[in-house]
């Protein structure tokens, strides 16, 4: 008697997923089109309302995608075969029509984007804005383009830090 309740719930069951595989209850969703470009934020044309600075020691890493290398390789100059340590001002931008991060910070290196804060370091830098009053203001420091060395017959990938005072708990 048990043996048959177990076939026939099995049965009962079986019947159930086949009916609703078969009525294909899952409508396609058109999904909308790709942007043909990327999303770039704009620099805007503002003075800047404040300079940070860390005494030169560049612990904070701006997170870069690959298509920044370009332009990385070109502001890191000239450097041979070994890692480039290329000095530039940075412009932090709070990025507020970002569609991924929601408190992104973009950083721009003479006029072009480079990259963005680490999402928990942007959280935290713009706490610092709203604690020291900059809050929706650009502002800056000294950055460094480093890497693009040759080692084993390629180069690097480059990256930008920061002379920011840590934005991270270590």
């Amino acid at each position: 008697m048990q043996l048959l309740i177990s076939i026939l719930i099995i049965a009962v069951t079986a019947l159930v997923v086949y009916r609703i595989v078969k009525s294909n209850p899952a409508q396609k969703v058109a999904l909308p089109p790709l942007p043909a470009a990327p999303y770039t934020p704009v620099l805007p044309d503002t003075p800047v309302a404040h300079y940070w600075s860390d005494g030169g020691r560049f612990l904070v890493e701006v997170v870069n995608e690959s298509r920044y290398q370009p332009v990385l390789k070109a502001l890191a100059g000239e450097h041979g075969d070994a890692a480039a340590r290329a000095q530039h001002t940075a412009m932090l931008f709070c990025d507020d029509r970002n569609a991924y991060e929601d408190a992104a910070v973009a950083v721009f290196l003479q006029g072009q984007m480079v990259g963005y804060l680490e999402a928990k370091a942007a959280v935290v830098f713009r706490a610092r804005l709203k604690r020291d009053g900059f809050v929706g203001q650009l502002t800056s420091c000294d950055a460094q383009v480093r890497g693009g060395g040759l080692w084993q017959t390629a180069r690097l990938s480059y990256h930008v830090v920061l002379d920011l005072e840590p934005l991270e708990k270590r």
